[in-house]
């Protein structure tokens, strides 16, 4: 199983649900949250830092699904231009739904 969370900008996450929702994922977790930093990819004299609205999600999925989740994330966020946002993918060792006591890709 992998974890992926993507933050990237609020506008786009209608879309972007709509589309993983396609996949028969479970569920997911959505938090707006305020980004602050600096562009990465334009040349400024003086550093100037920002806070733009984002959202971050985050998904669990089973292996087979996970390039075809990121794939979905790509396909709806790139735009080409700075602030596209950024996509994180980690290692899920185990899950487990408390209420029935299942553990693994069925607790997802």
């Amino acid at each position: 199983m992998k974890k992926i969370i993507a933050v990237f900008p609020t506008e786009r996450e209608e879309k972007v649900k709509a589309e993983l929702f396609k996949l028969d994922i479970g569920g997911m977790l959505i938090t707006r949250i305020i980004g602050l930093g600096m562009p990465r990819g334009e040349e400024k004299k003086e550093k100037k830092y920002y806070e733009q609205p984002k959202t971050k999600l985050e998904i669990i999925v089973t292996d087979p699904a996970y390039e075809t989740a990121v794939n979905i994330l790509m396909k709806c966020l790139y735009t080409g231009k700075i602030g596209d946002g950024k996509i994180f993918i980690s290692p899920v060792e185990d899950a487990i739904r408390i209420r029935t006591g299942e553990r693994g890709p069925v607790a997802v």
